[in-house]
């Protein structure tokens, strides 16, 4: 049996729980101006039609009362972190999918625990004793379905799908409710009169391939009790991003860079928390037309120094032209490797070396900023870091 947990409304509620002066409010985190877009809505705020990713300025028209927060990532991260080890007790096998929600596949686990929804109640009740918020929990025999359970009794929901029951629940499943199928793969699957995954199991395999693609696959196979994918404990990361909606466009290189540098730093600490290096940088832009690029470019050498990512995402920025003003700017780092891995140093330069003066300094801000937050230390506003070339890093 897999669980899927799901925090409710978790940015919007932690907000309530630290405030209680919130409670009832129509809470909706996401910035206090009208060009982000919202990251959270309280339940009450989603009774007018607020919902995550909606831009700003629609949610103040829709709830003109609404309490309108900016986020607090490390306090979020706080709390996750505190569920995650939370679950970790119920489970050796807990998959992280984002900040708030992951899977626990508690196969075996009945002669300790008891039966799947009495461990579905335990894990509500510790979570909530723990943070003082609410959780909706989904369990069936397979991963898509859990996660579909953990949805239908929001908030603070449990659901249990027993294998007695999974044949009638999928036949009679809507696929838009089906991790995967998004706008597009539901328009092609209503074209093909496909409502609900049992018309999918009428439908040859080779047919669904041919209008989705290997997604065709998956759907069919779901369609028949078949679910592939397993609760992996170990996520490995992939990339590490940071980005931000500008207060207002400008085609200003300079207040860019600004940005990046502050994103070059975020990145930098993601990837040093996760003693990872990184291989590839790489900048996005979205300009006041919504139009994104991106560009990419190798590290000189494989590394985790935040003036090292700054100084390549400045020269990839310096060499992209554009007309059009920039709304967003973004800075990220790709090809990720274990640092304990083996680097080629170089053979002719003191580069390694100084790279490594600068990590120590990026190593003592980390210090810093985890004990009295972050930018109680910080590179000098409007100003380059000095080149990591430079043998000068103090």
């Amino acid at each position: 049996m897999i669980v899927h947990v799901d925090m409710d409304a978790f940015f919007a509620s932690v907000e309530k729980k630290d405030d209680p002066a919130l409670a009832g409010k129509c809470v909706i985190v996401g910035g206090v101006w009208d060009r982000g877009v919202v990251s959270a809505a309280s339940y009450e705020a989603r009774k007018y039609g607020v919902r995550s990713a909606m831009p700003m300025y629609r949610a103040r028209r829709l709830c003109a009362e609404g309490v309108f927060l900016s986020p607090r990532p490390r306090r979020y991260k706080e709390i996750s972190r505190r569920i995650m080890e939370i679950l970790s007790g119920f489970s050796p096998l807990v998959e992280p999918v984002s900040i708030d929600e992951a899977y626990l596949d508690i196969t075996g686990c009945t002669r300790l625990l008891g039966d799947p929804e009495s461990v579905g109640a335990q894990i509500k009740q510790s979570v909530w004793q723990d943070t003082g918020l609410t959780c909706s929990v989904g369990i069936a025999p397979l991963k898509f379905l859990a996660k579909i359970a953990s949805d239908l009794e929001k908030p603070d929901g449990l659901v249990v799908i027993s294998a007695e029951q999974t044949a009638d629940f999928i036949y009679s499943l809507p696929v838009q409710k089906v991790p995967g199928v998004g706008r597009v793969a539901g328009e092609k699957l209503q074209r093909m009169g496909i409502s609900t995954l049992g018309d999918v199991a009428g439908y040859d395999k080779a047919v669904l391939v041919r209008h989705l693609g290997s997604f065709g696959t998956r759907l069919h196979e779901l369609s028949t009790g078949v679910d592939r994918s397993r609760v992996s404990p170990v996520r490995p990361v992939k990339s590490v991003s940071s980005e931000q909606t500008l207060a207002a466009d400008t085609r200003d290189k300079n207040e860019l860079k600004t940005h990046l540098l502050a994103h070059a730093e975020d990145v930098g600490r993601q990837l040093r928390r996760h003693r990872l290096r990184a291989k590839t940088v790489f900048i996005k832009v979205k300009h006041s037309d919504f139009t994104q690029v991106t560009r990419q470019a190798p590290l000189g050498q494989v590394g985790n120094c935040s003036a090292v990512l700054y100084r390549t995402g400045a020269d990839l920025l310096d060499a992209y032209s554009f007309e059009k003003p920039v709304r967003l700017v973004g800075l990220g780092a790709a090809d990720l490797a274990d640092e304990r891995t083996p680097v080629q140093q170089s053979l002719f330069t003191q580069e390694g070396s100084l790279h490594e003066k600068w990590e120590k300094i990026d190593t003592a801000m980390d210090a810093i900023w985890e004990k009295y937050g972050v930018r109680k230390i910080t590179r000098a506003r409007g100003m380059d870091p000095p080149d990591p070339g430079e043998d000068n890093p103090s």
